[in-house]
């Protein structure tokens, strides 16, 4: 199994940025595709990015396409979530999470995700 744990959250203006890390225990952290989800409350998880194993395939939800960049280092055993242009709505608990499918490069499906961390607290102001 592999651990995960969030950090970077906080508070900040509409308009402002963030950079959430997620680091991964063990040594094989480069086996596991990641992604990072979030949950408003009383809303249910959603989809934000995910990032292959090797870094080089990437995908986003369409909320958060062109304001938000995921990235890993595979020697840091950590995956990044840097948000820029804020806005009230992306206010919720982001989680860190990961998969080692090998056949599969990324998923926006919360399914296919095997370890999750505890997540971390981001919230906008307008």
């Amino acid at each position: 199994q592999v651990q995960l744990v969030e950090s970077g959250g906080g508070l900040v203006q509409a308009g402002g940025s963030l950079r959430l890390s997620c680091a991964a225990s063990g040594r094989t952290f480069s086996q596991y595709a990641m992604g990072w989800f979030r949950q408003a409350p009383g809303k249910e998880r959603e989809f934000v990015a995910a990032i292959s194993r090797s870094g080089r395939s990437t995908s986003y939800a369409d909320s958060v396409k062109g304001r938000f960049t995921i990235s890993r280092d595979n020697a840091k055993n950590t995956v990044y979530l840097q948000m820029i242009s804020l806005k009230p709505e992306d206010t919720a608990v982001y989680y860190c999470a990961g998969y080692r499918r090998l056949g599969i490069v990324l998923s926006t499906d919360g399914h296919f995700y095997d370890y999750w961390g505890q997540g971390t607290q981001v919230t906008v102001s307008s």
